[in-house]
């Protein structure tokens, strides 16, 4: 799908801010020096993409109404995230499971180690921006394993967030349904949590159900990556992180 000046425009002025929000994170000790060298790495060849497509477009004027350019940059600022804290919410969810967070339901040894690998090389393909391929390791281990938490969480967000890109309804209800069911699964794990909130404040009608998932969401003492993608939410809705 070709993108508009603006469009362009906006993603540029995004990814600016979060090569300046991995420079704060990392002089402030929320990010390790690799994890914000591979987000300013990636960042920075986003924007070299970014700013060539836009020295090829004359500029156009948006006919987007404020409210819908608002979702789209809110939407846009989350994907961003998510790539900044990808693998943080990927450990966090391999983690020692505690009650009510169930990772990867009952499976055979053999079939664990699969799910691992597979999610592993689907951080791996997230971290080097081939979303194809970690969508296809995550429908990989659903297939093996349907109630896996972290491949629910991470699947719907991505089907959720190129479905509201490209205008694609049944992506968008296929990642809304995989959020679902991963919070129907681990209701104290609150990287599903936090991603249900955000498609929630990201899609029209939505806001009291935005704001009562984040104040779930908090609840259940959330790690610093996730806090760190849910703040910008947080204060949209007035709401303030613990």
């Amino acid at each position: 799908m070709t993108r508009s000046a603006q469009q362009l425009r906006d993603e540029i002025a995004l990814r600016e801010a979060s090569l300046a929000d991995a420079r704060r994170e990392l002089a402030d000790g929320e990010l390790s020096s690799a994890a914000a060298a591979s987000i300013e790495a990636r960042e920075l060849l986003a924007l070299d993409f970014a700013r060539r497509a836009l020295g090829e477009l004359t500029p156009e004027s948006s006919t987007r109404s404020p409210a819908r350019r608002r979702r789209r940059w809110m939407l846009l600022m989350a994907l961003v995230c998510f790539f900044v804290a990808a693998s943080l919410l990927l450990f966090s969810s391999l983690s020692p499971r505690q009650p009510g967070n169930s990772i990867t339901g009952s499976v055979s040894l053999g079939r664990a180690q699969r799910v691992t690998q597979l999610l592993g090389e689907a951080e791996a393909d997230i971290a080097n921006g081939n979303v194809v391929a970690a969508l296809s390791a995550y429908q990989q281990v659903l297939a093996v394993s349907p109630k896996n938490v972290p491949a629910l969480t991470q699947s719907g967000w991505l089907d959720f967030s190129a479905g509201s890109s490209d205008g694609n309804a049944t992506l968008v209800t296929l990642g809304i349904r995989d959020l679902r069911e991963a919070i129907d699964y681990a209701p104290r794990n609150p990287a599903p949590r936090l991603y249900y909130a955000i498609v929630a404040d990201s899609t029209p009608n939505n806001r009291a159900l935005a704001k009562s998932e984040f104040q779930v969401f908090l609840a259940l003492k959330p790690s610093p990556g996730q806090l760190a993608i849910a703040r910008p939410f947080l204060r949209q809705l007035g709401l303030a992180a613990s």
